[in-house]
């Protein structure tokens, strides 16, 4: 039986690491990127004896926001759970999540291509700490236990690889644009569970789930690959096993790691030691004022530059470009923005050192070099070198016209200087054939004469007002 005979249904869990200064529960240090381990936790995420937890009001206000960004409900009563499990990275002994009454409910995703993946609900929790495994012994790195996570639970919608990549790539985006994240899926501000299952029937088949993939490429490769080992068990008439697995991006496959565990064993229970979270409706629906324009906000506004969907998704991938963008929709309109977005994706991001935070030109400026552009006042390759020049922290001060100038791209459009220099190429002995045979018709030949007009003006004259000269000199 071929894997076309099989259908296969996924549900995904994103754990996303809310950008707070401080921790869920304690005030310490929420960034512990290039710390020494075990520098950045409190007694409270020691869990020693009589540490109390005091909740983090910027990490509800934080849930909200990527509530309100999913077009979620957002509860005005949610409550936490201890969820019992031993592990050494977990000092307590149990984690505080919110198993029954989550502060974000029900709302959905809409991908690019239209289609929608339903989220079924959206959980406050501390995150864990990190351990480091070696041959014969493992190290415990505590910088990590209660940092504030959102784990966001999306329904059964999801039936293709590709759109699994598609949904984890939009709510990266939704969580980056919320602002309520710093997304940098390397250090693990974004991981993905993926739950997968495979049958010929509507009736759902056994799951399996693939444990913290962080990137979208591992999600897409993982779920290609869990679907053709179970329809290969499926196929010998053997079951699929309900367990955790691991995905190996060096061998390519999925791996046993436990059995999967169900909410029982975990022996949920309510946490008494932080009280509810009770909100006023006033307080949501003043954060909802106050965020800023989402993806497809922007997809909306970038339809009338006619970018094709590869080029408007990779602007959107980033939003101090896609932010960018829209002033210079703003300052410059149509006519000179869809020059900045195809600088953006054809120069900027092909840039391999490019991340979500260099310094960016502002919309002024970019809008006069695309005017510049516009006016021929600079060739399309002159701007993109004084384009490279502007992110040159010491030319920051200095305007594109000003960098133009001094690096000697500012073109010559002065019909008169110009037709001085033509003149003089027409009537020189070695360009008579070629002035001749254009007189004749033969255009192929005013490559030549243009070529003999930017050398004598080094660069500076304009192709195109040269070849229209010529042309109406030697008609």
């Amino acid at each position: 039986m071929s894997k076309s005979d099989y259908k296969m249904t996924i549900g995904i869990e994103c754990h996303v690491q809310l950008n707070t200064k401080t921790k869920l529960f304690s005030a310490v240090d929420n960034d512990a990127v290039d710390k020494e381990p075990n520098s950045c936790v409190s007694p409270i995420d020691y869990a020693l004896p009589g540490m109390l937890p005091v909740l983090n009001k910027a990490a509800v206000e934080k849930a909200i926001r990527a509530g309100i960004a999913m077009n979620c409900k957002i509860n005005l009563v949610s409550r936490f759970d201890r969820k019992h499990y031993y592990y050494p990275d977990l000092p307590k002994g149990y984690q505080i999540s919110q198993m029954y009454q989550p502060i974000i409910g029900a709302g959905e995703v809409l991908l690019p291509d239209g289609s929608t993946v339903k989220i079924e609900h959206a959980h406050l929790e501390e995150d864990a700490g990190k351990l480091t495994h070696y041959d014969n012994y493992s190290l415990v790195d505590l910088n990590r236990a209660g940092t504030p996570l959102i784990e966001i639970v999306s329904m059964p919608d999801i039936h293709s690889a590709a759109q699994a990549r598609a949904y984890c790539e939009e709510l990266h985006r939704l969580m980056m644009y919320a602002e309520v994240t710093n997304g940098d899926l390397y250090q693990g501000n974004m991981r993905f569970d993926v739950n997968i299952s495979c049958s010929k029937t509507d009736k759902l088949g056994t799951r399996a789930e693939i444990k913290n993939l962080n990137s979208f490429r591992s999600v897409e490769h993982a779920i290609e690959y869990e679907f053709e080992r179970q329809t290969k068990l499926l196929d010998k008439g053997e079951k699929v096993v309900q367990e955790t697995r691991g995905w190996s991006d060096a061998t390519g496959k999925t791996t046993t790691q436990r059995s999967k565990e169900e909410a029982q064993d975990y022996r949920y229970m309510p946490e008494p030691d932080v009280p509810p979270i009770v909100l006023e409706q006033s307080y949501i629906d003043k954060i909802e004022a106050n965020m800023p324009m989402m993806p497809d906000e922007y997809r909306s506004r970038f339809g009338v530059l006619n970018l094709d969907n590869s080029e408007r998704e990779a602007i959107l991938n980033y939003p101090i470009l896609a932010k960018r963008l829209n002033e210079v929709c703003d300052k410059g309109g149509v006519q000179l923005a869809p020059r900045v977005a195809h600088w953006f994706s054809g120069i900027l991001l092909a840039e391999e050192n490019l991340d979500k935070d260099f310094a960016l030109a502002t919309a002024a400026e970019l809008t006069e070099l695309s005017e510049m552009v516009e006016k021929k006042e600079l060739s399309s390759t002159g701007a993109k070198a004084v384009l490279m020049e502007m992110y040159d922290k010491k030319n920051t001060q200095k305007t594109p016209h000003q960098l133009a100038k001094e690096m000697n791209l500012l073109q010559e459009n002065d019909e008169d200087a110009l037709g001085a220099i033509i003149d003089e190429v027409l009537t020189a002995p070695e360009c008579a054939k070629a002035a001749d045979d254009v007189r004749s018709g033969e255009m192929k030949a005013i490559g030549f004469l243009v070529g003999q007009v930017m050398k004598k003006s080094k660069g500076k004259a304009n192709p195109a007002t040269v070849n229209e000269l010529i042309k109406k000199k030697l008609s």
